[in-house]
């Protein structure tokens, strides 16, 4: 009689999760989600199998869910395996003719058919893509400066083939949107000139989102979010006010071209950007699905 009384309890926590659940399921029901998906979480299996889990049952929901993922660590292994040093410049990888080679064929192929077979395992049907595919995105060359310590003059770097997104078709995403498939996209895009373009994963879910008008932008970091002077975790924040704690210097480091990529998707239509931490088994359905969420919400 205990085990059934224990059963018992557990089913009605169970039932009282899916109904607290529901209305956050219904706001997202046919919207666009859009998630970068990166860091600590990309590399521990089981949080792995959590992130594709949680991305099975966004489609479930009747959710869409466009996954781009990044892969730095594993572009670093895989060069120095093949004997390519890397080259840095004002703390950016510069990407020559050979590294872009390696970096297209870690990005959008071993680490995005992994992550592919992951949601597939979970009964799902994600496709693997890149910004190749059907024209989807185009890159130019990007334009990066650095003010020299010394002479205090600017000086632009030239990374070779780091690439920033400048056009999105979202007629190939379209199509997987009113389909079962999930797009699982790597952050790798062709030039107008014929090159091929390393893009940064962030800036590219940035566009991504833009193009799709997404309802919300996920971030899934290494860290929990925005935190103020006094080391308190914020829980929402407007542009303006991510603005200000950019120039005040509370936001600042790596952070600072994350919050920036919020900004810019929000400007170009996405609902809100969500910045959360990726260590922790399931964020995405707490963030999406709770009312207290799991990151610091950006809105306009």
């Amino acid at each position: 009689m205990a085990d059934t009384s224990e059963q018992m309890n557990i089913h009605a926590q169970q039932a009282q999760l899916l109904s607290a659940a529901l209305p956050y399921m219904q706001c997202y029901e046919n919207k666009t989600i859009v998630i970068k998906y990166g860091g600590h979480a990309m590399g521990d299996s089981d949080l792995s199998r959590a992130f594709a889990r949680d991305i099975a049952l966004l489609k479930q929901s009747g959710i869409n869910p466009v996954i781009v993922h990044g892969g730095g660590p594993q572009i670093a292994t895989m060069l120095q395996n093949v004997g390519l040093e890397s080259h840095f410049e004002g703390g950016l990888r510069v990407t020559d003719a050979k590294t872009v080679e390696i970096v297209e064929m870690v990005l959008a192929g071993s680490i995005n058919k992994k992550i592919v077979a992951m949601i597939n395992a979970e009964g799902k049907w994600a496709i693997g893509l890149c910004g190749k595919d059907g024209n989807m995105v185009f890159a130019e060359k990007a334009q990066k400066t650095v003010i020299d310590p010394d002479s205090n003059i600017e000086r632009v770097l030239d990374l070779g083939f780091v690439g920033e997104p400048i056009e999105v078709d979202r007629r190939l995403l379209d199509l997987f949107a009113h389909s079962e498939m999930i797009p699982v996209i790597a952050p790798v895009a062709p030039g107008h000139d014929g090159h091929t373009y390393n893009i940064n994963a962030d800036t590219f879910a940035g566009a991504i989102a833009s193009a799709l008008t997404a309802k919300r932008l996920l971030f899934l970091t290494d860290v929990a979010g925005v935190i103020n002077k006094d080391g308190e975790f914020l829980k929402e924040l407007t542009v303006s006010e991510a603005r200000e704690l950019i120039h005040d210097g509370t936001i600042s480091g790596g952070m600072i071209p994350k919050v920036e990529t919020c900004i810019k998707a929000i400007r170009h239509g996405v609902e809100g950007v969500v910045i959360l931490n990726g260590k922790i088994a399931h964020s995405i359905l707490l963030e999406l699905f709770t009312d207290k969420g799991a990151g610091t919400l950006i809105i306009p």
